[in-house]
């Protein structure tokens, strides 16, 4: 079975194959070995305390996650779902946003687009960056130490010519996550409390960090309770069949262990 280009690449990188070797001799199998052995001691250590072909209770994939060997750095802990929509069709995107009971760990810078009151209203609220015509030319100008961005329903007209800039960061403002508002002070607070959004990509995917690996296991429990009803809530109605294939957690440099979803699904 002939690999594709793009992983026969990838591996003779890795050293793991060679010009000598025909492609051929790599099936399925044959290539996760060869890269799970390319994997690191601690990777190694941590995939062994994962059961094959079990899917555990969210508590239960918090227990193992806790035991696996931690690293230098404090890993964010994320939440992937697989959904059972089309991606390309409009009337099926899954997007939304859910505030995190123990908050998610990370500072968030916010930079907020607003004039007169708003503007005021914002910089009390806590947020970093805040202005109108200055900040426009700012983030045009390639500005990007922020990670969210909040505008006033007026200052849209203006905000929107930002989208090729904004647009592919994710940090275009959108009422339907909250951050198209004059309340400017309610919208930075909830960010700054641990709010996150969560929206489909183009393979069908939802990711969404809910915490660091030094929460407890209840502060990332609850965090992670929260994220899977939110977006199990967020199903189109024009979705049919299974909703939500799959649920895996993960920290950074660990591997993923499968959540039993079932009992977040109502369908």
């Amino acid at each position: 079975m002939a690999l594709p280009a793009k992983w026969a690449s990838r591996l003779k990188r890795k050293k793991l194959l060679t010009k000598k070797q025909p492609q051929e001799v790599y099936g399925p199998i044959e290539l996760q070995h060869n890269m799970q052995n390319n994997r690191s001691k601690r990777y190694r250590a941590a995939n062994d305390l994962v059961e094959q072909g079990r899917k555990y209770p969210l508590s239960d994939a918090l227990s193992v996650l806790k035991k696996m060997p931690p690293t230098k750095f404090d890993q964010t802990v994320t939440v992937s779902m697989r959904l059972g929509v089309d991606p390309k069709q409009s009337d099926q995107m899954v997007r939304g946003t859910c505030p995190l009971p123990h908050g998610s760990g990370k500072n968030v810078r916010v930079l907020v687009f607003a004039t007169g009151a708003a503007a005021t209203a914002a910089q009390e609220a806590g947020a970093e960056f805040v202005g109108f015509e200055d900040l426009l030319k700012k983030v045009q100008g390639g500005f990007a130490d922020f990670d969210v961005a909040i505008a006033t329903p007026a200052a849209m007209t203006e905000v929107r010519k930002l989208g090729k800039v904004l647009g592919p960061r994710g940090l275009m403002p959108n009422p339907k996550t909250g951050t198209v508002s004059d309340d400017t002070a309610k919208a930075v607070l909830e960010v700054k409390a641990g709010r996150v959004e969560f929206k489909l990509d183009k393979n069908g995917n939802i990711a969404v960090p809910v915490g660091k690996f030094s929460f407890s296991e209840a502060q990332l429990l609850d965090n992670g309770r929260a994220v899977i009803e939110a977006v199990t809530k967020s199903r189109p109605a024009t979705a049919k069949g299974i909703f939500v294939e799959s649920v895996t957690i993960a920290a950074t440099m660990l591997p993923g262990i499968p959540v039993d979803a079932s009992p977040f699904l109502k369908n």
